[in-house]
């Protein structure tokens, strides 16, 4: 399934919709503007909280922890050493984690799993500046695949801020 993440512009903070690519709203990201955490939560189109996002601040490297129900479902971690190119990992309990690998600057790059590509996030599918196409397998968990990418744009804007 293709999603499309478009950022809103005229909102402060993180605020952006999540499409499908038929161009349907599927779901709203309300960015926590004053949030100490850097705080997301996405809401199905009924307002309903789906999963929740938010930076952890105890932590030696940029980490993201994923919320649903109140249960932690992942935490999204860059890799300490990572010459030229992003690397993360989206540590999930049990043997099936997720890696990152790609530039999230240029919102080019893919999600695999046991060395399969799952997903792959692009910004060329478009000629919207601010808007991008996450492309998911099958079979994966379309909700944990979108919040790791808007942890990812949570870790993109922190190191230009930093």
């Amino acid at each position: 399934m293709r999603y499309i993440i478009r950022e809103k512009f005229f909102r402060l903070g993180e605020d952006s919709s999540i499409m499908n690519e038929a161009g349907q709203p599927v779901f709203e990201v309300d960015g926590k503007v004053l949030s100490l955490h850097n705080r997301l939560i996405v809401r199905d189109m009924r307002g309903n909280e789906v999963v929740g996002v938010h930076r952890r601040l105890l932590a030696m490297r940029p980490t993201y922890e994923i919320t649903r129900d109140g249960q932690e479902l992942a935490e999204v971690r860059k890799h300490l050493i990572s010459p030229f190119v992003d690397r993360y990992t989206v540590d999930i309990p049990g043997p099936d984690d997720l890696y990152i690998t790609g530039s999230l600057l240029e919102h080019e790059y893919t999600f695999t799993r046991g060395g399969q590509a799952i997903a792959t996030v692009s910004k060329r599918w478009f000629s919207l500046t601010d808007t991008y196409g996450v492309d998911i397998a099958p079979g994966q968990d379309d909700v944990l695949i979108l919040a790791s990418v808007l942890a990812l744009d949570l870790a993109e804007d922190m190191e230009h801020e930093g």
